[in-house]
């Protein structure tokens, strides 16, 4: 079996794979003072109730944006898995990403946009836009010769609402959900207004203007936490894969595993 680990700014996510079927996928909160130890004793457990043994987990697979937590997590693999931790973007190693990086430093693409566009551009072999509602909303552009050829950086949803709270005293904490219209009456229905079809009119201006640059037919995904709900919002979206990075991390590494 494979435990693979997304570590994003919010959330670690894991993972584990027999084979193609995922099965079983946790998170816990991303936090960099967390030892391997804590990660171990955490993990083990949740493998256990899911009656998953950790000694049948054989190899281990990373995409990290958060290089502090990185020492960490290797440290996990060795002393409760006796495994070593395949980490996507480690220079020493050479992996192979399934992908083609044209920009202008290849080096600063993050290991889970990388991921991302490799799992996306396998699975529906075109150009593509892969758009990920995590703590940045991230658009990658996979050109039909699966090149990863750059993309849009914009804030992310909950990023922007703590802000929002933060900053303006008066306003209360809210969920994100639909509003039950666009005009809110009351303050709670008018940030959820802005915040639903804000980010939705952001998602499908940014996705039209990449359209108009390409120049020719692209295919829309959608990927993390929120993407089913902004789905509903955002006719530009066809696809959504809510588990896009795991599944990728899983199809790396049986490119690499040799």
């Amino acid at each position: 079996m494979l435990l693979v680990i997304d570590a994003g700014n919010t959330n670690v996510v894991f993972g584990v794979f027999d084979g193609a079927a995922l099965v079983g996928q946790w998170r816990i909160a991303t936090d960099t003072r967390r030892t391997a130890d804590e990660y171990g004793v955490w993990l083990t457990q949740v493998l256990n109730h899911a009656h998953i043994a950790p000694a049948k987990i054989n190899g281990a697979i990373l995409a990290s944006v958060v290089p502090q937590a990185l020492f960490d997590l290797r440290q996990l693999t060795k002393r409760y898995f006796n495994t070593e931790l395949l980490v996507i973007g480690d220079p020493r190693l050479k992996l192979k990403t399934g992908i083609g990086v044209k920009i202008d430093n290849p080096a600063e693409v993050g290991a889970d946009r990388l991921v991302n566009a490799f799992a996306a551009w396998t699975r529906y072999k075109q150009a593509l836009i892969v758009v990920d509602f995590g703590t940045a909303t991230t658009f990658d552009v996979v050109s039909e010769e699966g090149n990863y050829i750059g993309g849009v950086i914009a804030p992310g949803i909950n990023l922007s609402l703590d802000a929002l709270q933060k900053a303006a005293a008066k306003l209360p904490n809210i969920a994100i959900q639909p509003p039950a219209k666009a005009i809110g009456t009351n303050t709670v229905g008018a940030m959820q207004s802005g915040i639903y079809y804000g980010y939705a009119g952001l998602v499908e201006g940014i996705a039209a203007q990449i359209k108009k640059e390409y120049g020719s037919p692209m295919k829309v995904i959608a990927t993390g936490g929120l993407a089913s709900l902004y789905a509903k919002a955002c006719p530009v979206i066809e696809h959504t894969e809510p588990d896009l990075t795991i599944h990728g991390l899983n199809e790396l590494w049986e490119m690499n595993r040799q």
